[in-house]
């Protein structure tokens, strides 16, 4: 098969779809790999570790796209690429379609067969091509969140850790899935005072279990949200529903009752954000504010670490990219029902429930479209 990766274009995304390792896999397994040039100089990856690792490098995206029978990426299609795609092409990366009818109605018009990221499953539950980002994702939240409180951008003026005589900033991080557990941990080493709430007992009863007074923890009902979301510095989204746009729970005449500068990092905003407010930022411009509270809102967080974020990515997707390559996706599907949970798309039709839902379009199950 031939694979294509092409150079990342949303804005300061600075990922790659391929490490050369990946790259080496591939061609070890038969297949050819086309990447365009200068797609892995964000993330520290020349061409010639490319070269070396036995792909070829061609001059722009559209070859990429014209050549290539998968093409492998990091963040969802823009609209230039969904351009270039056409009917029987293969995408495999990171879409979260739910709150973008544009590009899902883009991508149900290309005719081709798209597997997200975020939706591939586990035999444990979990989603494991979406865990390496939220794992960075959540351990970059309270970074940002410690800088957007700082009075110069729009903040309280409130330290992390406090100092002698001065207690520290007070932090709400609503979810206590990957995202949540790695921004509580993190915060609470800043020295932060840290609560965790989260609608799962079995997943408070773990938390407890393992981090102990690290930091607290709180079921998740409206009534326990908001009476913490007053009394916090930061507030850290970090809910999600599987392929599904992430549930408001905090709205604009909310805001009102929050402290004067008080920051709300939205980690759940690729999914439309968990707070009525919130709109998907970059990091040329990561901040604003309403009704004086400000918004961290960065649909692509894990792109500012890019060279962690991309191995650790890379580490995640090897084995299914290989499994689609070696097999095709309609075989690698039928022989591994966690991959098919990652079909969103095929040939016009839309393949996942959640996202049918929240777009109000007919859904056709995967399973039916394997057997077709």
């Amino acid at each position: 098969m031939k694979i294509g990766c092409p150079k990342e274009i949303k804005p300061q995304e600075f990922r790659v779809g391929m490490t050369p390792n990946a790259a080496r896999e591939a061609v070890t397994h038969g297949h050819e790999v086309v990447i365009e040039a200068g797609a892995g100089a964000g993330s520290g990856f020349d061409d010639a570790a490319y070269i070396d690792a036995g792909a070829r490098i061609v001059a722009t995206a559209k070859e990429v796209f014209d050549q290539a029978e998968m093409i492998v990426k990091v963040k969802e299609p823009q609209a230039a690429e969904r351009k270039m795609l056409r009917e029987g092409q293969l995408l495999f990366t990171y879409l979260h379609l739910a709150p973008d009818p544009e590009q899902t109605r883009d991508l149900l018009a290309s005719g081709c067969t798209a597997i997200a990221y975020e939706t591939v499953t586990d035999d444990r539950g979990g989603l494991p091509l979406l865990a390496p980002m939220s794992e960075v994702a959540g351990r970059l939240a309270p970074q940002v969140g410690a800088w957007t409180l700082q009075k110069a951008n729009g903040g309280r003026g409130v330290l992390m850790g406090g100092v002698p005589g001065v207690g520290p900033a007070r932090v709400l991080v609503i979810g206590g899935g990957v995202v949540g557990t790695h921004a509580a941990r993190i915060a609470a080493g800043m020295g932060a005072d840290v609560t965790v709430l989260d609608r799962s007992l079995p997943r408070l009863r773990y938390l407890d279990d393992v981090f102990g007074t690290v930091f607290k923890s709180g079921y998740a009902n409206a009534g326990n949200t908001i009476e913490l979301a007053r009394q916090a510095d930061m507030i850290i989204g970090a809910v999600l529903i599987p392929g599904a746009a992430a549930p408001k729970l905090i709205t604009r005449a909310q805001l009102s009752e929050l402290k004067p500068g008080a920051a709300l990092v939205d980690v759940a905003i690729d999914q439309g954000g968990c707070f009525e407010t919130s709109k998907a930022t970059t990091h040329e411009d990561p901040v604003y504010e309403v009704d004086g509270i400000m918004h961290y809102c960065v649909a692509n967080m894990p792109g500012a670490v890019a060279r962690t974020s991309t191995i650790a990515l890379g580490n995640a997707t090897m084995p299914f990219m290989l499994a689609l390559a070696d097999k095709g996706w309609r075989q690698a599907c039928i022989d591994d029902p966690h991959l098919l949970a990652g079909l969103n798309v095929h040939a016009g039709q839309l393949t996942y429930y959640a996202v049918g839902k929240a777009l109000g379009i007919d859904v056709v199950s995967p399973a039916v479209i394997v057997k077709q």
